[in-house]
């Protein structure tokens, strides 16, 4: 029994010897002569050139703290200094990653459940040059072994569990080829932590509170410039502090404020589960010179439009089994002058994502819709950023559709309009439409518009999956009251009239002006019980008209009694096929044509005078020139017998017809006055 206990004693005696002569190694080793080893391991295991260029150290501690047998365990304390971290060969430059210093502490008894406890990390100047080639090799994405990977293989036993990271400032640099993105960021922490709510607001930071979390403080600050997509970008922020990246449960805070180009960015708010993006959400504001600049940098489509500003909250769940969702809730804005309120919802969806919701504007400028259609002025597109500018003799709308865009995703989209503010030459109240867009398919079904006591109602459909561009437009135009049409002419005032019209127009092209200019189709429109003088196209702003009043009734305010006219549209060229205008004095007759491609007009006016009136026009008025400058003037040829005009009227039998469908119930005690004169027509009369 002695001897067991002599043997026993002696190999404790020889452990405990092997222990202090660890220990003592350890202790008293230079860690420097490891640095060649350390540096051909990570070389090997990274497929990168690794080197601790500078003194790598190792000082054993007792932890501060601990409890139990960790209390008494020294623990490693590692630190090495000029690290470096290469490229692969075919990046620019030699160094990916570089820092002047490293420094972390190692948890002992966590190792015997495999575990690797780091309870902070600290880096001295961080600095890291991230590359991107169009192919889309990245310098970030490393090679970890040449061997292909085996299905089988079970996951390591090992874990790593890294507390808090902290550096005193960092530089990133970034080039990336495939989203045409050149950037130089620095991040340092804040001197003081600021508290979440200081930023995002007390009211947000009680919601997120009521879901049982909470988001961290803000802890790093940060500054960016350079270019984005090859926009001009400079932008600044905090974020939270490393610490947060671990914990999926606990929101990492984000602020920020970004300009790239003419759009601005502003963010506050938190993300959820940061190392696998799970969420955002977000008090989020927008503005810049048009919507339409928008889709460069996210790749939704939007139309072109004045300068804009919005203020929402931006919710998004990038993990939908449906495709990342994006919702932008409550938001209040402008666009031009207009105010603009609703709900969005983006989904990154496949094939194609779709933009869906609803919109409302309770006070919204016409001239704020102009740009939708490529209308506008030449400056006006050039603050925006469009190519297209309006030639100075051109009235049509040249900007193309941008088709390409209208393929690149989806939308479901309702827009009301509750007042619309106009001139008074065009009594517009509200407007109303559903914008559709599926597979490079644009439609509005309906746009439609309150305007002077009845309904302008149409249909749009613009197929810019083809090429060229295919359109077609339904227009039907109801109950228009004159009165309202012309509120300050006072002779309307007392008329019951109305206007009414169907339009059907289709054409191919990619603008406005390409569609007319190829468009097939008609219109046809019917005017009941108005009145006309030069003072009212003064009032309506029409030069033409006003010498074509003046030279048919000099400076009197004539009585209509019915203006009827069919226009058949054929090839771009819109032919009269009856129009007649029925006043006190005279019968008028146009006969003519309007080319939409080369917008030259070429009409002719003749009046044939009623029973024994005195008519003072001797010969026929025309209307040539363009649609930007008009050119009337008065025909050499002298007028037909009394009564001709009429007779020529005869032959537009089958348009009379088609016009009597478009004669309305009169809203006064006299019925309309257009029906007998299209009944007369008809009849040969």
């Amino acid at each position: 029994m002695r001897q067991v206990r002599k043997l026993l004693g002696a190999l404790l005696a020889v452990f405990l010897l092997l222990v202090a002569a660890l220990m003592l190694f350890l202790v008293l080793f230079d860690w420097n002569r490891a640095r060649p080893l350390i540096n051909e391991q990570v070389s090997a295991a990274l497929n990168r050139p690794f080197a601790i260029e500078g003194d790598l150290r190792v000082v054993w501690q007792r932890e501060a703290g601990q409890q139990g047998l960790s209390a008494w365990l020294p623990w490693p304390h590692f630190a090495a200094e000029q690290l470096r971290l290469g490229n692969p060969d075919w990046a620019q430059g030699d160094t990916f990653v570089s820092l002047d210093s490293v420094s972390f502490r190692l948890s002992p008894l966590p190792l015997l459940w495999k575990t690797v406890n780091i309870p902070s990390i600290e880096l001295g100047a961080p600095v890291a040059d991230l590359q991107r080639l169009a192919d889309g090799r990245a310098n970030w994405v490393f090679d970890l072994s040449k061997e292909q990977p085996d299905d089988n293989a079970q996951p390591s036993p090992w874990t790593l569990d890294i507390g808090t990271i902290v550096f005193d400032k960092g530089q990133v640099k970034l080039d990336d080829k495939v989203s045409n993105t050149r950037l130089e960021s620095v991040i340092e922490p804040l001197g003081e932590p600021i508290p979440f709510a200081d930023i995002v607001g007390k009211s947000t930071a009680e919601r997120l509170a009521q879901s049982n979390v909470s988001a961290q403080d803000y802890a790093f600050a940060w500054q960016t410039k350079g270019s984005f997509r090859g926009q001009p970008l400079t932008g600044n922020g905090k974020v939270g502090g490393l610490l947060a990246l671990h914990d999926a449960s606990q929101p990492f805070p984000l602020q920020a404020d970004l300009r790239i180009g003419a759009t601005r960015i502003v963010l506050a708010g938190s993300l959820t589960d940061p190392q696998n993006l799970g969420a955002l959400d977000l008090r989020l504001r927008l503005s810049g010179a048009s919507l339409g600049q928008l889709y460069p940098l996210t790749g939704v489509t939007l139309p072109d439009t004045p300068p804009y500003s919005t203020d929402g909250r931006l919710q998004a769940d990038l993990h939908d089994a449906d495709g990342a969702t994006f919702r932008y809730l409550g938001f209040n804005g402008r666009i031009g002058d207009s105010d603009i309120h609703g709900d969005l919802t983006f989904v990154a969806r496949e094939p194609r994502p779709k933009l869906s919701g609803r919109l409302t504007s309770n006070q919204l400028l016409f001239s704020d819709l102009a740009p939708l259609i490529g209308a506008g002025s030449s400056e006006d597109k050039r603050e925006r950023g469009e190519r297209d500018v309006q030639p100075a003799n051109k009235a049509l709308p040249v900007s193309g559709f941008r088709t390409d865009r209208w393929r690149a995703m989806d939308a479901d989209v309702r827009f009301v309009g509750k007042r619309i503010v106009h001139s008074e030459q065009l009594p517009i109240t509200d407007l109303d439409t559903h914008v559709v867009l599926n597979d490079g398919t644009l439609s509005l079904e309906p746009l439609r518009f309150g305007m002077a006591g009845g309904v302008l109602d149409s249909q749009i459909r613009l197929n810019g999956a083809t090429t060229p561009l295919q359109g077609q437009m339904r227009l039907r135009a109801r109950d228009l009251k004159l009165k309202q049409l012309f509120p300050t002419f006072a002779p309307m005032q007392t008329s019951f009239g109305e206007l009414n019209g169907d339009a059907r127009i289709s054409g191919r092209g990619n603008s406005v002006a390409a569609l007319l200019g190829s468009a097939d189709g008609e219109l046809k429109m019917l005017i009941n019980d108005g009145a006309v003088s030069r003072g009212l196209m003064e009032i309506a702003g029409l030069n033409v008209g006003n010498y074509l009043v003046g030279r048919l009734f000099g400076d009197e305010e004539v009585k209509i009694h019915c203006a009827a006219a069919d226009l058949g549209i054929e090839q771009g060229l819109m032919s009269t096929r009856l129009f007649v205008i029925d006043t006190d004095n005279a019968v008028i007759k146009v006969d003519g044509s309007a080319n939409f491609a080369s917008e030259r007009l070429d009409f002719t006016i003749t009046p044939s005078t009623k029973g024994f009136r005195i008519f003072s026009l001797r010969s026929p008025l025309y209307v040539r020139g363009t649609f930007k400058e008009p050119a009337p003037g008065v025909q050499a040829t002298p007028l037909a017998l009394r009564g001709a005009g009429m007779v020529a009227l005869g032959v537009a039998v089958a348009p009379a017809a088609g016009l009597l469908a478009l004669v309305a119930p009169s809203a006064g005690d006299e019925p309309s006055q257009c029906e007998p004169l299209l009944r007369k027509i008809q009849g040969g009369q």
